[in-house]
């Protein structure tokens, strides 16, 4: 008679990425592939752009692989809401870093596209209308990934994101707002004394206005457009889809961390020391804010209010030095 059978050894430990990479199970394995394939392409002919020799053909390959990576992107998050919607997440719709990913390709194809013609025209890039192009451009690009991405997949509704059409409370909101940023930029701009002492400070991140309407312009990107756009994508949809995963606490703690984080990615200097210095400088600053925002619109759950808070924040040093001439 045969002997009992040898007991199984223990698991085979999976490959590496196995999990991650597998089409295996997935709920939209085309779309998933799509996604991955599109970001490589996309990634390689970036690269292969930024070391073209020839100049005249350099931004024509960069602007391609940024559209392929952008599509790519925007590919893998769609494909991760109907992952999250078969599984039954807490949040169904794609996570916040990686629609931020989609919307950063996205946005330096659409600036190129609309700032390359109007700079034939005159336009020049560092000056206000310049600034306010791309703060334009900035805001359309991550309002549109919200409606396709997360509207649009019906992981959130606008009004689950705090924006309501009508209602008495919208002015309380926005007045409760106001009177939380003060002592917000309070408290920023003494960190922003002390780190002075021993930091770097970084560049103004609007171009200096010498005119009447080059202040104006600065104002309407710096309290109007972006305070909206930034409000929509970090509060509304970030803070939510963090708050259902992971409570409240965490979700003020990763939604000021992810804008403070965000708000530093562009800033530089003359040398990698000083660039590090001027980093930190502003990732500090601005995590009051960042706590203030997540805090006022959970307990709200009304974008006017962060709205408000934000724009005042923003709105109102830039008004004092106008002020001041």
């Amino acid at each position: 008679p045969a002997g009992p059978p040898e007991p199984a050894g223990p698991p085979r430990p999976a490959r590496p990425g196995a999990p991650i990479l597998t089409l295996e199970g997935r709920a939209a394995p085309g779309l998933f592939l799509v996604g991955w394939l599109a970001t490589i392409v996309g990634l390689g002919i970036g690269a292969i752009g930024l070391f073209a020799s020839d100049s005249g053909v350099r931004p024509i390959i960069l602007l391609a692989g940024l559209t392929i990576l952008g599509l790519g992107l925007v590919a893998g998050a769609g494909s991760q809401a109907i992952e999250r919607r078969a599984r039954s997440a807490p949040f169904t719709g794609p996570s916040p870093i990686l629609a931020f990913a989609a919307s950063v390709p996205l946005t330096l194809v659409l600036g190129s596209l609309l700032g390359g013609p109007l700079e034939w025209f005159g336009l020049d890039p560092s000056s206000p209308a310049g600034a306010l192009l791309g703060v334009a451009v900035t805001a359309g690009v991550s309002i549109g990934v919200v409606r396709l991405l997360v509207v649009g997949t019906g992981a959130l509704r606008w009004s689950e994101m705090g924006l309501r059409r009508r209602g008495p409370g919208i002015a309380e909101d926005a007045a409760l707002g106001v009177a939380v940023a003060l002592p917000v930029l309070a408290l920023a701009a003494l960190l922003a004394v002390l780190l002075s002492a021993f930091l770097a400070v970084p560049d103004a991140p609007l171009p200096l206005a010498g005119d009447p309407l080059g202040r104006l312009l600065n104002l309407l990107s710096a309290a109007v457009i972006a305070p909206i756009s930034e409000e929509i994508f970090f509060r509304g949809y970030a803070t939510t889809a963090w708050e259902r995963g992971v409570g409240r606490k965490g979700a003020i703690v990763r939604s000021a961390l992810f804008f403070a984080l965000v708000h530093v990615l562009t800033v530089g200097g003359a040398t990698f020391d000083e660039a590090v210095q001027r980093a930190v400088f502003a990732f500090v600053i601005r995590m009051p804010v960042g706590v203030g925002l997540a805090w006022i619109f959970l307990s709200r759950r009304s974008l006017y209010a962060s709205i408000a808070l934000h724009a005042v924040y923003n709105g109102l040093p830039l008004a004092l030095v106008f002020a001041a001439g």
